[in-house]
């Protein structure tokens, strides 16, 4: 299983309307997330906007292709697009990993 952690950067104005879109993320794209194999996926959100994401997969570029394939992806991402800074193009193409330097098992 790999652990997946990547970040990104959200606009300070947009924060609250950030924090507000993520308390009900779609039952469509939570399903999607899960059969795509996005497991143990966690996003935290730091005040100045820094945008940490985690989450557990068998095979990374794997599930990011096969979310990218779904149409509510498609979708949540052009809605998501205009909250982060830094991004030409989808927020999920910005997911960059960092390279893991330790794990306690």
């Amino acid at each position: 299983m790999q652990r997946i952690c990547f970040l990104l950067k959200v606009r300070p104005e947009r924060l609250a309307e950030y924090r507000e879109r993520h308390r009900d993320v779609w039952p469509e794209m939570r399903e999607a997330l899960s059969r795509t194999g996005w497991h143990n996926y966690s996003l935290f959100l730091r005040d100045d906007g820094l945008l940490v994401g985690y989450l557990e997969t068998d095979d990374f570029e794997a599930a990011r292709k096969a979310m990218a394939e779904t149409e509510v992806n498609a979708r949540w991402q052009a809605e998501m697009a205009p909250f982060f800074e830094e991004l030409d193009g989808r927020p999920d193409e910005g997911m960059t990993p960092l390279t893991e330097v330790f794990h306690l098992d």
